[in-house]
């Protein structure tokens, strides 16, 4: 198995992503890791660390870099050599916490779209109160979708949660402005229907106050959507959190309560930390492409090459595309 990892992608590159891929090796000492990136930066940060395989990059592709152009004209950038080597089977799974565009173009023009799918979606594993987790694609790789990739979506995040997250039968949500079948705009109404006549366990609308209550496993949605779906909860979720600490800290009596809350707290933050849920795979290409969060740190980079491990180890493209090829023959 081998996993392909940008080293300069991300705020914290490449000390953090070094630190991260270090402590996966631990973990999973089977895994060959590739680490791609500027020379003369990674290799101080591996020094006595065997079975790491490090090939130059002497570009970076900045995140204010424009992502079409970008990727044509730094070809020896560490994203775009990255993903050549996964395009090539050099490598079985790609992460990056670089450039979001970038990674997403060089993913579709680079290492290639399943066959049947129209458009990749960008999902990731929203915490729910049941502990399971609901999968919510897409979070902005398709801002302008069309009704087919939407189902496409559907079926992406289907066989994700089934095959990587292990969850049988899971319900499929579309997320809506009401609960009821008529609601919607135009884009809604007709996947409502695509979901509804299909084999899926299509369970209805959702709204979005609801998806954290775990009312469905996987949440279909434009990139649009529910991408300001996406930044809303990471809003509140940060806000809350300083309102709590503030509040918490203004008197003696309240500071000793918090030290006694405190346990709770964290694991509350920890459910709601990105750090802890790896990252967001590019369903619908050709190899298992994962988007670490921007502001990645060791342990975000950690959880997400077992993610991507996984996706390797329950073969998540193969059955997909299997089960695209016999949609397509249909």
């Amino acid at each position: 198995m081998r996993i392909v990892v940008d080293a300069m992608g991300g705020d914290h590159a490449p000390h953090e992503i070094v630190k991260g891929v270090l402590a996966a090796q631990e973990k999973w000492p089977n895994v060959h890791y590739i680490l791609v990136g500027r020379k003369e930066e990674v290799r101080p940060l591996i020094e006595g660390a065997n079975h790491l395989e490090l090939i130059d990059a002497p570009e970076v592709i900045a995140t204010d870099d424009e992502p079409t152009r970008a990727i044509r004209r730094k070809k020896d950038s560490s994203l775009v050599v990255a993903t050549q080597l996964l395009q090539e089977q050099k490598a079985d799974a790609m992460i990056s916490a670089g450039n979001t565009g970038a990674l997403m173009a060089a993913g579709l023009f680079i290492v290639g779209r399943m066959q049947g799918v129209e458009r990749p979606g960008l999902g990731t594993v929203f915490p729910t109160m049941d502990g399971k987790g609901c999968f919510v694609i897409d979070l902005g790789a398709n801002v302008d979708a069309k009704p087919q990739h939407l189902y496409h979506y559907a079926i992406l995040g289907h066989a994700y949660m089934e095959e990587v997250m292990g969850c049988e039968h899971p319900r499929i949500g579309l997320l809506n402005v009401g609960t009821e079948d008529k609601k919607g705009n135009m884009l809604t109404k007709e996947v409502f229907q695509l979901l509804k006549e299909s084999e899926l366990n299509f369970v209805g609308n959702v709204e979005a106050r609801d998806v954290l209550n775990g009312v469905c496993d996987v949440l279909v949605c434009d990139g649009f959507s529910g991408n300001v779906m996406l930044k809303s909860i990471e809003g509140v979720a940060a806000t809350l959190f300083s309102i709590l600490k503030e509040e918490l800290t203004k008197t003696t009596m309240r500071k000793l309560a918090a030290a006694t809350l405190k346990p709770g707290l964290r694991n509350i933050k920890n459910k709601l930390d990105y750090k802890e849920h790896g990252g967001a795979p590019l369903l619908g290409l050709q190899a298992p492409l994962i988007k670490a969060h921007g502001s990645s740190d060791a342990r975000a980079i950690e959880n997400a090459i077992g993610q991507a491990i996984k996706m390797i180890e329950s073969q998540y493209v193969q059955r997909v595309m299997k089960h695209m090829e016999g949609m397509n023959e249909e």
